[in-house]
């Protein structure tokens, strides 16, 4: 499967079959989340939010794939990710773009 951030892919000719999606809401647990609220006292990257993120985003982009498989998709165009907090310690993690067969 082709993941394409630009909306058109320079030499090919598509149908568009729709929307295609994939999200998570994911959390750490309770002591990786203590240890990531020590960081922020001394300042730098909290791995373990790094890392939990970086997860997130290919669970995401693996369900918005499938999604796409489905419905018998060649490439998603217009691929992009989106991000926010849904409660304290969790986020959810989006990937979304439009699903293409070629001609």
């Amino acid at each position: 499967m082709k993941l394409i951030s630009i909306e058109n892919i320079p030499g090919k000719e598509f149908e568009v079959l729709g929307l295609v999606k994939g999200t998570i809401v994911q959390s750490k647990h309770i002591g990786r989340d203590f240890m990531a609220g020590l960081k922020t006292i001394v300042g730098g990257e909290i791995r373990s939010y790094t890392e939990m993120l970086a997860e997130a985003r290919d669970i995401a982009t693996r369900r918005m794939i499938a999604e796409a498989e489905s419905l018998g998709a060649d490439a998603i165009v217009g691929v992009r990710f989106s991000s926010s907090a849904v409660m304290q310690n969790a986020a959810e993690v989006i990937a979304f773009g439009t699903a293409v067969k070629f001609k």
